[in-house]
């Protein structure tokens, strides 16, 4: 393990209890070795993009201080999804968690499983604007 990185995550759900599944999914976040959750945005609720039609999401950013490299983050990231209930059936469809990796400090970086800045981050009002709340001196690397 490495110094630490700042790096930042979107959290999503719109299924269940929202507000309670954020608030686990960064208590387990915070749980795991070389991860500890610095900061997180206040809460948003926000309407769903694109298709199929589904509920409301309840959106946040948590600033994370972090050992583990992108790819190991990565996987943490998907792990708790899992954990939390999530399964992708449905393309762009209703989950229970949405993990995204926006910012690993300054990295860029473009491989089949990551793509960090998040490739769409910049057109995401819910993830732009929790973000902006956080750290709104945080800037994309590109």
């Amino acid at each position: 393990m490495g110094e630490p990185i700042t790096a930042y995550v979107a959290l999503g759900s719109n299924l269940g209890d929202r507000k309670g599944t954020l608030r686990d999914a960064l208590a387990a976040l915070n749980e795991q070795d070389g991860v500890a959750v610095r900061a997180i945005s206040p809460l948003r609720e926000t309407e769903p993009e694109g298709s199929p039609p589904q509920g409301r999401y309840m959106n946040a950013v948590a600033e994370v201080r972090t050992t583990l490299g992108p790819h190991e983050l990565l996987r943490v990231l998907l792990e708790l999804e899992q954990r939390f209930g999530r399964r992708r059936t449905v393309s762009s469809g209703p989950r229970t968690l949405d993990l995204d990796l926006l910012l690993y400090g300054d990295a860029v970086i473009n491989t089949p499983r990551l793509q960090v800045p998040h490739p769409r981050m910049h057109r995401r009002r819910f993830v732009l604007e929790p973000l902006c709340d956080l750290a709104p001196e945080a800037m994309h690397p590109t």
